[in-house]
């Protein structure tokens, strides 16, 4: 026995020596058994972290829970649901979500699941002349999944489809809440920054979730997989986590990822960022390389698996995410042991970091000669435009410029924020996070020295916890982007309320601080541990007072949704209109046509196809000074039967002029001359939505008013042209 403890001083002591795994092993296994020896620890304080534990997961739980009824009972008061027909209920749905949710009812309306994947994968009834995979196109996997939970669970007797379909979404919800609530209690140490992180992210929900607007949208779906990634990372990144514990966090890692990576298009975008910020962290040596590289196993497990079942989808072999990983990997087989701490070191490392970039950029490079695939033009050219890089007068890439979402973030948002304390706290947390980080990576770079495998109260070194390093490195990059593009902060804000609530809850975090400030007076250690409590205990007060009475409020009143003119257009549609018609006309509407009628369209509301975008922008000139025969021909060339014009539109008052539709046609048309500052607009033409209903010729020669009500008007399109006088 004294040999064995003699032996284990021995290597101890000689950290510089190389060790095996399986010596690391027994080492670690060996050190857990001596600092936490079971039997020495009383009864009453395994009850305590036993109830420590269980109240967070209840109050985790009820939390999300809470959430999704919340969400429930506010859509309900908001659309007056239960209240309505089924053709009012589905006209809620805007835009692209009208067209998420139609594909849900046909995959129930089919006769076996069989039979409605195929029809979907091989779509020829949505666009006219048209075929279309519209799982692969529009990833339509939770359409799938729901439509089998609600008929292999017999939900089709309980509950109605719609009920059951945004059920789900609300239900996913308060998962996404929950894990945000566990992500801050694991980084805290305390469920109480569980509860704060989840009040402010209720209180700032229009900054936080789009799922008020519209249900069915890709990120409503995914992002809660997201969060329970990042809380699965976090407890995986954390230096004393058990072997089991570990274990666990890397199963839901890996379930999370791929899933994610399932229900949303752009995930692989997201989890680039993600690997960023692992690398960077690997990168400085703040956290063992081997949990790093095992992440990154996860991304390319999750990227060929998703090919395959994504039908051979070549945009994720050329991923930027893809190549990333594949030059980690390369750079770490030629990476060189060298001793730590020494000016060889140093430079290697910088020689690591220039090699996985230029890696990166030349793998990436080389996949996409050598992988067919639909190259994105329209995201490149719009960032060129949105910073500066190149003008134009496309229509389509105006019109995105214009769309609040793709523009800078407003005054208003940061207002909201600070209002309700939000930011003020999270610029604290992240600055003294953030300086700590970079005292850690100087003082590590400069000794050569490991980070300390147990981290005190008393060191006030926040910076050396990596899981800590990764969500700084990890909210920066995501923050960088949303003050780029507003539609971003739906990414941001959930961390930044998790985030801030850790930093408030953290006596660590608080020490660090105070040793900082070198405070003398009082003992910092107990009135790091005070604030940590007061703080968050004052915050959570303030914001009841304040924002409770409001969100009763929203949940006491009575709103409606009243849009009685586009009922009366799909009853017409439904009854009057041949089932073979093909309709033609905004894409918002028609996403609600195609949800309400089934009828086929010309377009739709989705912007990752190039030929869609040119037939939206095609479409949109019947609102352009164009002749009648233009529009016509247009109009014919995609077979359309009938042509709705809306008054909306066609009349639209913009906040912004320069961003109606009018206007952005004009430019794209060369109908506008810009001399001296003045806007000149000059056609021979009259605005097409105008003339055709004055009903004179030429334009009833190709056009026959067919219904009108206030807000629209529905013309047959002529096959046999007769030309009157």
């Amino acid at each position: 026995m004294k040999k064995v403890i003699f032996g284990l001083t021995i290597e101890l002591r000689q950290r510089k020596k190389p060790e095996s795994s399986e010596n690391k092993e027994s080492a670690k296994e060996e050190k857990i058994n001596n600092t936490a020896i079971p039997e020495r620890v009383p009864k009453h304080i395994l009850f305590q972290r036993f109830a420590k534990i269980f109240i967070g997961c209840l109050a985790a739980v009820t939390s999300g829970m809470m959430y999704a009824l919340y969400l429930s009972a506010y859509h309900e008061r908001k659309f007056w649901f239960s209240n309505r027909q089924e053709l009012e209920r589905e006209i809620t749905f805007q835009g692209d979500s009208a067209i998420y949710y139609s594909y849900y009812k046909d995959m129930l309306k089919a006769p076996s699941f069989e039979r409605g994947v195929y029809e979907l994968t091989h779509n020829n009834k949505t666009v006219s002349l048209k075929t279309i995979n519209a799982v692969q196109q529009m990833s339509l996997y939770p359409e799938l999944i729901a439509s089998v939970l609600y008929q292999a669970t017999g939900s089709n007797e309980i509950i109605e489809p719609v009920y059951f379909y945004i059920g789900i979404v609300f239900g996913l919800q308060g998962i996404y809440v929950t894990a945000l609530f566990v992500t801050s209690w694991l980084m805290s140490g305390t469920w109480l920054a569980g509860m704060l992180t989840v009040a402010w992210f209720i209180i700032n929900r229009v900054d936080t979730t789009r799922i008020e607007y519209s249900i069915p949208l890709r990120e409503n779906w995914a992002l809660p997989y997201f969060a329970c990634q990042v809380a699965a990372l976090t407890g995986y990144l954390k230096s004393n986590l058990n072997s089991y514990g570990e274990r666990f966090c890397y199963l839901l890692m890996s379930a999370s990822t791929y899933t994610f990576m399932m229900m949303w298009e752009y995930s692989h975008y997201l989890l680039f960022l993600q690997a960023i910020s692992l690398f960077l962290l690997d990168s400085f040596s703040l956290e063992q390389s081997e949990k790093v590289h095992e992440v990154y196993k996860i991304y390319i497990f999750s990227l060929f698996l998703g090919y395959l079942l994504q039908f051979e989808n070549s945009a994720l072999l050329v991923s930027p995410l893809l190549s990333f990983v594949i030059a980690l990997m390369l750079a770490k087989c030629l990476q060189l042991n060298v001793k730590k701490g020494t000016f060889v070191a140093k430079i290697m490392k910088v020689i690591n970091f220039y090699l996985v970039c230029t890696l990166t950029v030349t793998l990436n490079i080389i996949m996409k000669m050598f992988v067919p695939h639909k190259e994105n033009g329209h995201m490149l050219k719009f960032l060129e435009v949105k910073f500066g890089l190149n003008m134009t007068k496309n229509f389509t890439m105006n019109w995105l410029l214009c769309q609040e979402s793709l523009q800078a973030p407003s005054q208003e948002f940061f207002l909201r924020l600070t209002q309700s304390s939000l930011l003020p706290f999270y610029i604290l947390v992240l600055i003294t996070c953030f300086l700590s980080m970079i005292q850690v990576i100087f003082r590590r770079i400069n000794s050569g020295k490991s980070l300390k495998e147990t981290i005190t109260l008393e060191d006030g070194q926040i910076g050396e916890r990596p899981e800590i390093i990764y969500h700084v490195i990890h909210t920066i990059l995501l923050g960088s982007l949303a003050m780029i593009i507003e539609g971003l902060k739906y990414l941001w804000t959930p961390y930044v309320c998790m985030l801030a609530a850790f930093g408030v809850c953290s006596p660590e975090l608080w020490m660090t601080l105070f040793k900082w400030l070198r405070l003398r007076t009082v003992h910092p250690v107990l009135l790091a541990l005070i604030l940590s409590m007061a703080v968050p205990t004052i915050i959570g007060l303030s914001l009841w007072k304040e924002f409770f009475p409001r969100l009763m409020t929203e949940l006491m009143e009575l709103q409606e949704f009243y849009d009685p003119d586009t009922v009366e257009l799909m009853t017409w549609i439904k009854r009057q209109a041949p089932v073979a018609a093909v309709f033609a006309g905004s894409p918002q509407l028609m996403g609600v046509i195609r949800l309400c009628t089934g009828w086929m369209v010309t377009s739709l509301p989705l912007y990752n196809d190039d030929d869609l975008l040119k037939r939206n922008e095609n479409i949109y000139q019947i609102y352009s000074k164009r002749s009648a025969e233009d529009i016509y021909k247009i109009l014919t060339s995609y077979k359309a039967n009938y042509l709705i014009v809306e008054d909306a539109i066609c009349n639209e008052v913009g906040t912004v002029r320069g961003c109606r539709v009018k206007d952005l046609l004009d430019i794209a048309n060369g109908h506008v001359v810009c001399e001296e500052g003045d806007k000149i607009t000059y056609s021979k033409h009259g605005r097409f939505c105008h003339e055709v209903k004055i009903n004179y010729s030429p334009y009833v020669n190709y056009f026959t008013r067919v219904y009108w009500n206030r807000s629209y008007f529905v013309y047959k399109i002529n096959t046999v042209i007769s030309f009157q006088s």
